[in-house]
């Protein structure tokens, strides 16, 4: 099927990029929030993130307006109904999740595929409770969305070959690289990221070396473009956190254990930038460490 209209459930750190990129492609975007004031932020965000690829060359001014006219927002859930595909691009949080779909349901055309945006949950788990596992599959793009070139497809056991082919076709629209991933715990990216991240937390947490020897050693010695510390931060510890719980709780294994000062820092809401404290406190010019 033609994908032409795409409605966006959330419109933070991945949703307003999400949104970018699509309404860039040339598709009409419909972005909704349970904050007005998040849908406020993300537009200026992307009209932001718009005129510095404009700055770059990347763009032209005429394809910057069109984009950016092809962004429309909307308080309201159940507008989004009529779009063709459906993004939700909400917390990392399976209830929150379930409760998103199950309001969209009633209004949905019957053609609309379903997409979630999820790093580690359970693509066959979230299809079960709608009325279209067949038209349901695991959408992740990386963070941030505009830069990043991989999109993880991930099927559910009952996703058909339909609606897979019709997503390959978008992600070569919007100009990502698609990765095909079957539907275990955490997908390919964060089943691999997030456990490096843990144990570098572990590695702080033991006393092995500081904050700024880990993320020095991972970059000088790794070749690492940024200290697993500081991409935690990046991320938001929250999220790393809930992604080893997934890891932890769907594959039973001790070595997905969450490092107990990962748990502290999120019970103490040191989330990294978003909060404006993590391994690193941002409330100054440059980030310094905490430990």
């Amino acid at each position: 099927m033609a994908i032409q209209s795409v409605g966006i459930v959330g419109a933070g750190q991945m949703g307003n990029g999400i949104a970018h990129v699509f309404a860039l492609a040339g598709y009409d975007v419909l972005m909704t929030d349970v904050s007005t004031e998040a849908m406020e932020k993300a537009m200026s965000l992307i009209d932001r993130n718009l005129e510095r690829q404009l700055r770059g060359d990347k763009i032209t001014q005429s394809e910057k307006d069109q984009a950016f006219g092809r962004i429309k927002t909307t308080p309201t859930l159940t507008d989004l109904g009529q779009c063709d595909l459906i993004i939700e691009a909400a917390t990392e949080k399976e209830a929150i999740k379930h409760k998103i779909f199950e309001e969209l349901l009633p209004h949905l055309k019957p053609e609309t595929i379903l997409t979630s945006n999820t790093s580690s949950i359970s693509i066959t788990r979230l299809a079960s409770r709608t009325d279209r596992p067949h038209r349901f599959m695991g959408f992740h793009f990386m963070n941030p969305v505009p830069v990043m070139q991989l999109v993880e497809l991930i099927r559910g056991i009952a996703t058909d070959q339909e609606t897979y082919q019709t997503l390959l076709q978008v992600v070569e629209q919007i100009g990502k690289t698609s990765a095909t991933a079957e539907d275990f715990p955490a997908f390919i990216v964060n089943r691999i990221l997030i456990p490096m991240i843990n144990e570098a937390v572990y590695t702080l947490y033991e006393g092995v070396g500081s904050v700024k020897s880990i993320d020095q050693s991972m970059k000088l010695g790794a070749n690492w473009p940024m200290g697993p510390l500081e991409l935690g931060d990046f991320i938001g510890l929250d999220t790393c956190l809930a992604i080893m719980n997934v890891l932890h709780d769907g594959l039973a294994d001790t070595k997905y254990r969450p490092c107990p000062l990962l748990v502290k820092y999120v019970e103490a809401g040191w989330l990294g930038r978003k909060s404006g404290r993590g391994f690193y406190d941002y409330s100054g010019e440059t980030p310094v460490p905490t430990r």
